[in-house]
């Protein structure tokens, strides 16, 4: 909806570029010099020039957005969780397995009581069962294990995190333009305060000007002192106006630093905002949630339905798997093999799991739908709202021109002793209040086109 990025004028550019190439022809600086101060001079007229603008609040807000940033740090750990599948999927997986166990007899034989670690054939004995362990068990092996037919499960599992990576993307994007439409609404708060402030300004000179001649003319009996004490107590008007309207400046200029995330509490003058409608759009970039929903439902079936698909797996092994400690080095040795598992029927939970996710489906495309009805409806009638915005806007400010016509000319028949200072002051009274309604009207109609661009997108 708006520019992210605040590039310097032209002006501006040039006259650093001057003022740097000034000091470069008289102080014989060297050529890194000379771009180093340049770059330097670039660097504070940018922040000079880029702190009162709506883009610099808008960008400082992304900046500093938990959401946007907590969105980033999930596709950085999707990109991590791709490696985990593909070592899962692909890679084989290598190990080292030890098992020493010790299980000797004691024998009876020949009526002789002995000690037997491996047995060469006892017959009376106090021990486990030679069947079962033979005195002992002896195993270093070197193991294998390497998956088959893992491409395509991979590239199922990768789609999956590429859904999600694109639904923490488009979170960001909608978080993003969150952010401009609130942004933008509380910088039009501030301006109406601005605006009231200048008008205050702009009157509580013109009444100074038009007391000062005011008073040679109750010096000089035309007008009594008790005109100069009324057009006294209308600055005085113009002054609290004036106090008012800064106190909510600074108010709404604060709330505007919390929503981006500024430290920064000096009070400064905000760049003037003349927002346009964007040209209507046929795809709400809204309606990308329910694509990428429906999208994640279904790669998240077809995850669920890679357990019915054979799992299939090349194993070996090599190192020392014997029984009996005295000839160990003989049974130095290694296997190899194929391990698969298929599931052949598990109460067709594969149909249920997808009738499930179809009916979730039914229920997003059913929301998608009524979105986009209501959001056509919604930009129509801010459309119809911004027509009357026209007529009434026009009207306001020819009050406003012939009300500063009317001043020009009582200013006049004042000099003159032609007109009374109560139909003086009225007149700046009602003024006052028509650039009040005017500078709120402007204000409505700002945000109105601000709500038309924040759904057409």
């Amino acid at each position: 909806m708006l520019h992210k990025s605040i590039l310097l004028s032209k002006k501006v550019k040039a006259d650093i570029e001057h003022f740097v190439l000034t000091l470069f022809c008289f102080k014989k600086i060297s050529k890194g010099q000379f771009r180093f101060v340049l770059f330097a001079f670039c660097i504070l007229s940018f922040n000079a020039i880029s702190q009162n603008n709506l883009a610099y609040y808008i960008q400082s807000a992304h900046q500093n957005n938990p959401i946007i940033n907590e969105n980033n740090n999930l596709n950085k750990i999707n990109t991590l969780e791709e490696e985990h599948l593909k070592a899962i999927y692909i890679k084989p997986q290598t190990g080292l397995t030890g098992s020493f166990l010790f299980s000797p007899i004691i024998t009876t034989d020949n009526n002789k009581l002995a000690i037997e670690l491996n047995s060469t054939g006892a017959d009376k004995y106090f021990g486990y069962d030679l069947g079962t362990t033979n005195g002992g068990q002896y195993q270093g092996l070197f193991n294998i294990l390497q998956p088959l037919y893992g491409e395509k499960k991979f590239n199922i599992a990768k789609d999956q995190l590429k859904v999600s990576s694109e639904i923490n993307l488009n979170n960001s994007k909608i978080t993003a333009h969150d952010i401009e439409r609130n942004i933008t609404d509380q910088y039009l708060l501030c301006l109406v305060d601005l605006k009231q402030m200048q008008f205050a300004e702009s009157m509580m000179q013109l009444i100074d000007s038009q007391r000062f001649i005011l008073k040679k003319l109750v010096d000089a009996s035309i007008y009594k002192q008790s005109d100069l004490v009324l057009l006294n107590i209308e600055n005085q008007n113009f002054s609290a106006l004036l106090a008012n309207s800064k106190a909510s400046y600074r108010r709404n200029l604060m709330d505007l630093n919390v929503l981006a995330t500024i430290t920064d509490t000096s009070l400064v003058n905000l760049e003037d905002l003349n927002l346009a409608l964007l040209p209507s759009i046929e795809n709400s970039a809204f309606a990308e949630k329910y694509r990428l929903d429906s999208m994640n439902i279904r790669a998240q079936q077809r995850i669920f339905e890679l357990k019915y698909e054979p799992q299939v797996f090349a194993y070996g092994n090599a190192g020392l798997n014997a029984t009996d400690v005295n000839i160990w080095p003989r049974r130095l040795g290694f296997s190899a093999g194929l391990t698969a598992t298929y599931t052949l029927f598990d109460g067709n939970q594969k149909n249920i799991n997808k009738n499930k996710n179809d009916i979730f489906i039914q229920s997003i495309n059913f929301y998608k739908s009524k979105f986009e009805t209501q959001n056509a409806l919604r930009k129509a009638k801010i459309l119809k709202e911004l027509e009357s915005f026209t007529e009434r806007t026009a009207i306001l400010e020819q009050q406003i021109t012939d009300y500063k016509t009317l001043l020009n000319l009582y200013r006049k028949e004042i000099i003159t002793g032609q007109i009374s200072i109560v139909n003086y002051t009225t007149t700046l009274k009602n003024m006052a209040l028509v650039q009040q309604n005017f500078n709120l009207l402007s204000a409505q109609k700002q945000s109105l086109i601000n709500l038309y661009n924040y759904w057409n997108w």
